[in-house]
């Protein structure tokens, strides 16, 4: 990521000087904050109408976990070119073919009628949702004076997290009294009102054909992370290794991600700063919100078949005992953007992991029968811990990083955070069907007419393993222990991935002098 091409995860070319003036500041406050809430809806939106998607687009399990990881890996890729097109081409330009493409693909992912067209039609959607939160942040930095700002971001702020709140509360709601394609339909009338005043009240920026962007390194490391991700998603479908296909794609990545190495250590002025990763803080950092972005977004992946295909919960009651989650971010990102500089960063941070820890031990001794109550405070912890981290590890992450790298820096760590959920939905999607199919051996293994467990009079007449009907009953308990069992330990290897990330906070260091950081840019 060229210092001409500053990366647009933090503020996309942001003044130096005190904002000017603006005229309609309330207006294109509005559009924008419209256009940030759309985007920010389609991060969980979707993931509360999965199972209805599933069948309507006839996807086994795994493969409709590529609705969400499509969307992921589609923006993490293009998320730092964007601070490039910005430059070349305009920002207003920029943030209207953003909106109106997002839009497009918005009304397409509703109207597709099979899982490649949604897959498709969502990395669309990812391609041209990525450039939407930094535009929109810029443009409220350029509207608002230095003393305005810290308000302004906490407005940013807000409308960044009340997206994940309301998705699976709204996304619930549409799916049960229409259609789970209103999911994506609701777009439409956010997205053209935003555009409405986009196109109305936001004024162009100069644009200039003397910025560059290396297309080797971003394209190579687009390639890698696009191969690796289809590896990921087809692994377990196709036996791993054992597939010409797989190992096609494993060649691919890693011919990518070596060519990309080379070329980083090389060539002058690339996609990625070697002297990014000199900075203890930066690299550690980078590590530690990977490991977010693995435990915490395949934790809610897991979640809707959890709460709708085992626990038998209407699609609304999933929704709404989710949204607990969101709420729990939220509150404790208040908190936190209070204490952060008060209290030692690396404190709030081990408090954010270790309340992440609890909520995934806790979430390995669910069974069906759990009550609504533990989903929610349980949601609602693991949401804290994710407040608990946000904006402590963006600080610690970028305090003594020189200014200079910051812009390179931002594109790289929401990156990793990006690609960090995309491998933790696939990992612990291809697990559980694996760990599904074991546990279902073992336990058929003890299904004989001579077990002590049927020999009861009633349970040998429903349950005769010589039987047809026997056998079909038998077959669904015993599919149903082996799925709760697969479960729960994805629930404990995340718990234990997140305990492991744990040590890398004492490699952090506390800066001199703390640097000023843009919180808001955790969130996006």
């Amino acid at each position: 990521m060229s210092a001409s091409a500053t990366a647009s995860a933090g503020p996309i070319s942001s003044p130096a000087l005190p904002a000017p003036k603006v005229a309609n500041r309330g207006a294109i406050t509005a559009c924008v904050i419209l256009a940030v809430i759309m985007q920010a809806l389609d991060t969980t939106i979707a993931n509360i109408a999965l199972p209805h998607i599933q069948g309507s687009v006839a996807a086994s399990q795994d493969q409709i976990n590529w609705v969400l990881t499509s969307y992921i890996v589609a923006a993490a890729i293009m998320t730092p070119p964007s601070g490039f097109l910005a430059a070349r081409f305009g920002r207003k330009r920029l943030l209207l073919v953003s909106i109106i493409g997002f839009v497009v693909a918005s009304m397409l992912c509703g109207m597709a009628q099979s899982l490649v067209q949604i897959v498709g039609f969502r990395l669309m959607q990812g391609v041209f949702g990525a450039a939407l939160v930094p535009l929109a942040q810029a443009i409220m930095l350029d509207i608002y004076t230095p003393e305005e700002r810290g308000g302004a971001m906490a407005v940013f702020g807000v409308a960044v997290m009340v997206g994940p709140v309301l998705g699976p509360v709204i996304g619930g709601w549409l799916t049960d009294h229409i259609s789970w394609r209103w999911i994506f339909y609701i777009n439409l009338p956010i997205g053209l009102v935003a555009m409405l005043g986009v196109m109305a009240f936001v004024t162009e920026t100069r644009s200039s054909t003397a910025v560059k962007l290396d297309w080797l390194g971003f394209g190579m490391l687009s390639i890698a992370i696009g191969a690796l991700q289809v590896l990921l998603d087809r692994g377990e479908q196709l036996d791993w290794f054992s597939s010409g296909e797989i190992q096609l794609e494993a060649l691919i990545c890693a011919g990518a991600f070596y060519i990309f190495l080379v070329h980083t250590f090389t060539g002058k002025d690339t996609f990625v700063k070697p002297r990014l990763f000199v900075d203890r803080n930066f690299a550690v950092g980078v590590v530690l919100i990977s490991a977010v972005g693995l435990t915490y977004y395949a934790a809610m992946a897991l979640m809707t078949p959890y709460l709708q295909s085992l626990m038998g919960y209407p699609v609304v009651t999933a929704g709404l005992v989710m949204g607990p989650r969101g709420i729990g971010t939220m509150v404790c990102m208040f908190i936190v953007g209070r204490l952060v500089g008060k209290l030692d960063t690396r404190l709030l941070l081990l408090i954010g992991f270790g309340l992440t820890a609890w909520s995934l031990y806790d979430m390995t001794g669910w069974t069906p029968d759990i009550s609504q109550w533990q989903i929610i405070v349980t949601g609602f912890v693991q949401g804290a811990g994710l407040g608990f981290l946000f904006v402590p590890l963006t600080t610690v992450t970028f305090q003594t990083l020189d200014a200079s790298l910051r812009g390179d820096g931002t594109g790289l760590y929401n990156l990793s955070r990006n690609i960090g959920s995309s491998v933790g939905i696939s990992m612990t999607s291809a697990l559980l069907i694996e760990s599904t199919q074991a546990n279902h051996a073992d336990l058929v293994a003890h299904i004989t007419p001579y077990n002590q467990a049927l020999q009861d009079m009633t349970r040998a007449r429903l349950l005769d393993p010589l039987s047809a009907a026997g056998q079909t009953m038998l077959d669904g308990m015993v599919g149903q222990q082996a799925t709760i069992i697969a479960y729960i330990n994805d629930f404990k290897l995340m718990m234990l991935l997140t305990l492991a990330a744990m040590p890398l906070v004492f490699f952090l260091r506390k800066a001199a002098k703390p640097a000023e950081m843009d919180h808001s840019m955790a969130m996006e």
